[in-house]
């Protein structure tokens, strides 16, 4: 299990949310859910995408940046920010084990303040003319180099009869 955590600035679309909470199930990842959401944070709107995973990824939910941020700071965890206005692509940056990964709303990324309290902000390379991806596909991306960089992916369960490397 890692120590690398994932937080959601104010989403606007579920299946995103229950996208990346599956992920992290998956992945042993910690998530910070930052509120107001787009939708209503219910079981519900999150289960299509999350499925039974969301038993497993219970995100830690924050009445909003301040509190967040407040959290974040106490405990001297680096904040990093995935933006379309970044400037160092995310395969160029050393991850540490215990980085917060901040994604923002699908709609409009997040505000000013966030942007200045963020110690990096990386940016997924892609072809000239090309807005962005969407949020869980980004996301997923850095997480699995953080996670390769910090050798934090959790081991491989062998089974029976399952073909060596």
């Amino acid at each position: 299990m890692t120590d690398l955590r994932l937080a959601l600035y104010q989403p606007d679309i579920p299946q995103n949310t229950g996208t990346l909470l599956r992920t992290a199930a998956c992945l042993g990842l910690g998530v910070d859910l930052i509120e107001p959401a787009g939708f209503a944070v219910t079981d519900r709107n999150l289960r299509r995408a999350g499925m039974d995973y969301l038993d497993t990824a219970v995100p830690t939910r924050h009445t909003g940046w301040t509190a967040f941020e407040a959290g974040r700071r106490a405990s001297g965890r680096r904040l990093v920010l995935l933006t379309t206005k970044g400037a160092v692509s995310y395969l160029d940056y050393a991850f540490r084990a215990d980085d917060v990964l901040l994604v923002g709303r699908e709609s409009a990324g997040v505000p000013a303040e966030v942007h200045d309290a963020a110690d990096a902000r990386l940016i997924v390379p892609m072809m000239p003319g090309m807005r962005s991806l969407n949020v869980a596909v980004a996301a997923v991306m850095v997480i699995g180099e953080a996670l390769r960089q910090t050798g934090g992916f959790p081991p491989l369960e062998r089974k029976p009869g399952d073909e060596t490397p």
